[in-house]
């Protein structure tokens, strides 16, 4: 296998790294293709263990990118949320349990985002990719006490935020379908009663398309604002389903471009958060898998 196939064989498992790290489809492609020009560079031979190598590699390439990353979102236009990619594809591995989804759903990786980057970097080699704590400690090159105080104080962080309600892929949809359906008919009745008290919807449109600037909270406020929302949208928009990020999502076309995204994240009071993605350089990847898939079909 000459350096070109074996980085290859590689690019997935580097792209699935680097997604986790970033929450970027777009820059962990540019990761991965500055990991490619470094193992370019790299003597046949002289790399013992590839996998490791490029490994080590994409992770301290993420782990520069988000330290400029911070401070990109802190100024960031409104909530910021995840680039969402398709999970049934196996571009980000295996989802076949809960576990696996929910590593990967928008609510954690936003979570992600409270999290030092070695923190960050501690928690994905370690659930994701089944680093042990000295493995990591050696990607990061710190002992192996401090890599496992990193890896505890990301899972202390990401305890406090995840939802305790554990929902199967056929409750997502089937909620989401309702969900869709009481909203565009501005059913206010039967979208209240979908939805938990504090419920909150965050919508990212990065300052390039309209959105709301705030999250928005609470049953009632949430309910107006969607049914608001899909009286002035609906019109001449194409409507969904799709998998992304572990979960159904709800995507909307508009002239043959993806313009929006819809997640939903279900408790045991109902529907809990709600994720609206409209920045259209974060729906780039997403809608060139999914015609992909259209084309494949």
């Amino acid at each position: 296998m000459d350096m070109a196939q074996e980085f290859e064989s590689h690019r997935p498992r580097l792209f699935s790294l680097a997604y986790r790290m970033l929450g970027s489809a777009a820059e962990a492609e540019d990761a991965v293709q500055d990991a490619y020009l470094r193992w370019h560079g790299v003597e046949p031979g002289q790399v013992a263990a590839p996998g490791p190598w490029l490994a080590k590699v994409v992770t301290n390439l993420c782990l520069n990118r988000l330290t400029s990353a911070r401070a990109q979102r802190e100024e960031y236009p409104g909530p910021w949320l995840p680039e969402p990619v398709r999970t049934d594809a196996g571009v980000l591995g295996p989802m076949e349990t809960a576990e696996q989804r929910d590593a990967v759903s928008f609510a954690v990786l936003t979570m992600m985002e409270r999290l030092s980057a070695p923190e960050r970097a501690a928690v994905v080699l370690r659930d994701a990719f089944g680093y042990s704590h000295r493995d990591i400690a050696g990607v990061l090159d710190c002992s192996e006490a401090n890599a496992r105080q990193l890896y505890r104080r990301a899972q202390q962080h990401l305890a406090d935020g995840r939802p305790r309600f554990a929902s199967s892929r056929e409750q997502d949809g089937e909620l989401l379908a309702r969900f869709l359906a009481a909203a565009a008919e501005g059913a206010m009745d039967q979208l209240e009663q979908l939805l938990a008290d504090q419920v909150v919807v965050w919508s990212d449109g990065g300052g390039k398309v309209s959105a709301a600037r705030r999250p928005v909270v609470g049953r009632d406020n949430v309910a107006h604002f969607l049914v608001g929302l899909f009286s002035r949208w609906v019109s001449g928009v194409r409507i969904g389903f799709a998998e992304a990020n572990g979960v159904p999502v709800v995507v909307g076309w508009e002239d043959g471009e993806l313009t929006a995204v819809g997640a939903v994240e279900l408790g045991e009071g109902g529907i809990t958060g709600i994720q609206l993605i409209r920045n259209p350089d974060k729906l780039a990847f997403l809608a060139t898998q999914l015609r992909e898939l259209s084309q494949n079909a």
